[in-house]
């Protein structure tokens, strides 16, 4: 990947609608060249699609909380498990599998704190091997990006 690569990334990961004429001409290049640039990118999934980012508020889910998930055991199983659980959650928008004093970092959307008491006692804590969950709100986000500086 080179300059003229990470030029076009950084365009598309601020606006993903711009058309392959219009980025040719903010990276200097031809329609051509930048439209096979682009082609390559996403066949060899540096761009693995295109999304529309939403307001979290306009489609009501006013409340985002970051779960911080240990389990009873640290075993291949209960892992695969945990995960393949969380797979089915469509509250859950992010998963990770991190070091530290927890197992896994959850970041979770939802309407209002009733749906997510519903959430973490109807589902969540419902997933054999979890010992525990602790729970932080987010109260304001400063920064909130889906663009990796290239």
């Amino acid at each position: 990947m080179d300059k003229i690569d990470k030029e076009i990334l950084m365009h598309l990961q601020e606006d993903a609608k711009r058309n392959t004429k219009e980025i040719s001409s903010l990276v200097g290049l031809s329609v051509t060249p930048t439209y096979e640039r682009i082609k390559k990118l996403e066949q060899n999934k540096v761009i693995k699609s295109y999304v529309a980012l939403l307001d979290n508020t306009k489609v009501n889910k006013k409340v985002t909380a970051f779960c911080q998930i240990t389990l009873s055991k640290h075993q291949k199983e209960l892992i695969n498990n945990f995960e393949e659980k969380v797979l089915s959650f469509t509250e859950i928008m992010e998963c990770h599998h991190v070091s530290g004093n927890f197992d896994f970092l959850l970041k979770v959307s939802l309407s209002d704190i009733n749906e997510f008491h519903q959430f973490i006692n109807g589902k969540l804590s419902l997933v054999d091997g979890i010992s525990t969950i602790q729970s932080s709100f987010v109260m304001n986000s400063v920064k909130d990006s889906t663009a990796y500086a290239l």
